[in-house]
């Protein structure tokens, strides 16, 4: 068996994308590789799986890839249970997920698909980090950042990513490793979405819907992931997905259910 570790890559933008082309080529680096992604751009599926149609998978090989490449017709979420289950001969030493055409930072993590499929790593017990750089077009120059994507993955894999973590790595865009201002570790910056509807009507005279929005950042504190990310920053988050507000369970325990 190989020494070298085994590292499942996925992503939400699908396996053509630039992103995990240029993940794929950081992590060939580091260890064995296998990538199971979906067959076309799966954004904003939060942590969605198919129970209600089949699934396809096929092996395939893009550019010079890794070893082994599976693209799949379902979510991220599914591509990372596909994997694990049914694809690999044994458990990966590490997922790693993106790196997704733009920023998954504060209230983004929970839509996103990119940091679902690591999360889904992290339930099945398999250390896990979600990529993402601040820049949403295809042609996005991930070669700075490729230096701290090897950096942030070596580090897990020496030290260690606590038990029922994963790590949400969001990047600036930047123009060389030297625009980096460095890491700095983070919490979830308190924002939100004023979301509006283009309703707009088709040739046919039926009404329909593109979701727009703005984006609305309500934290100043210098400790958040948005703040870092303005100050030329990556900025780490570490996200759990126990989804309990521990604090909250005395509180309620007082109240009179009759």
């Amino acid at each position: 068996m190989s020494k070298r570790p085994l590292i499942l890559i996925t992503n939400d933008d699908g396996i053509t994308a630039p992103g995990i082309r240029s993940l794929i080529n950081v992590m060939n680096q580091i260890g064995e590789v296998v990538v199971v992604a979906p067959d076309s751009p799966q954004s904003a599926m939060g942590h969605a799986i198919t129970i209600s149609s089949t699934l396809h998978c096929s092996e395939i090989k893009i550019d010079n890839g890794p070893q082994k490449e599976y693209s799949c017709s379902g979510t991220p979420a599914d591509c990372v249970k596909l994997a694990v289950n049914e694809l690999l001969d044994r458990k990966p030493d590490i997922c790693v997920s993106g790196i997704n055409h733009g920023s998954n930072s504060s209230i983004n993590v929970i839509y996103s698909g990119t940091m679902s499929a690591a999360l889904e790593a992290g339930i099945a017990g398999i250390p896990a980090i979600g990529f993402s750089l601040l820049d949403y077009s295809l042609g996005a120059n991930f070669e700075p950042l490729k230096p701290i994507i090897q950096s942030i993955t070596e580090n897990a894999l020496k030290n260690g990513i606590p038990k029922n973590v994963v790590l949400n790595v969001n990047m600036p865009k930047v123009n060389s490793p030297e625009s980096l201002k460095g890491v700095k570790i983070c919490r979830q910056a308190k924002a939100h979405w004023i979301e509006k509807f283009d309703k707009r009507t088709n040739p046919m005279g039926k009404e329909y819907y593109w979701l727009t929005g703005e984006f609305i950042n309500d934290d100043k504190g210098e400790d958040t992931d948005e703040w870092a990310l303005n100050k030329n920053f990556v900025s780490i988050v570490p996200v759990q997905y126990d989804f309990t507000a521990h604090h909250v369970i005395q509180e309620l325990n007082i109240w009179d259910f009759g």
